[in-house]
């Protein structure tokens, strides 16, 4: 199955850690969301869409480029990285993906090391994010869709 992962991971590089272990293990073409060279995804069978979480959200860069460029009807995954343990994420990339007719197929969320705002003057939260457990789990994740 060919597959493609769009991102944005800026803060720390939280999501892409996840991202590379994957891609170290299996055939997937990752698409930075930030990229002048957009990439026709209709060629792929199965689109994951991952991010860190700012201001409770997906990076507003993947959502656009899933509205721009997310084709009709496609199976879909999510891979997020955040400093809060739980919290209605996947709103604002839900909604384009279901305004798309597609398919989810699944979710992977663990905890980034944040140290964004207010979490900077105490020195970031989440210390240790994502842990090699939690990167082995993004790859099984990935395995079992």
């Amino acid at each position: 199955m060919k597959t493609a992962i769009v991102y944005y991971s800026h803060h720390h590089g939280n999501t892409k850690k996840l991202l590379d272990a994957i891609a170290l293990q299996n055939e997937v073409t990752l698409i930075d969301a930030t990229s002048t060279n957009k990439v026709d995804l209709s060629e792929y069978d199965r689109i994951g869409f991952a991010s860190g979480i700012y201001y409770t959200n997906f990076a507003k860069q993947v959502i656009s480029y899933a509205r721009d460029y997310l084709p009709e009807g496609k199976e879909v995954f999510y891979l997020y990285t955040s400093g809060a343990k739980d919290g209605d994420f996947l709103k604002g990339i839900r909604q384009v993906v279901n305004e798309k007719n597609s398919i989810e197929l699944g979710e992977y969320h663990c905890q980034g090391f944040d140290t964004f705002g207010p979490f900077k003057l105490v020195g970031g939260i989440a210390k240790g994010h994502p842990t090699n457990q939690e990167i082995e789990g993004a790859v099984a994740f990935y395995r079992n869709l």
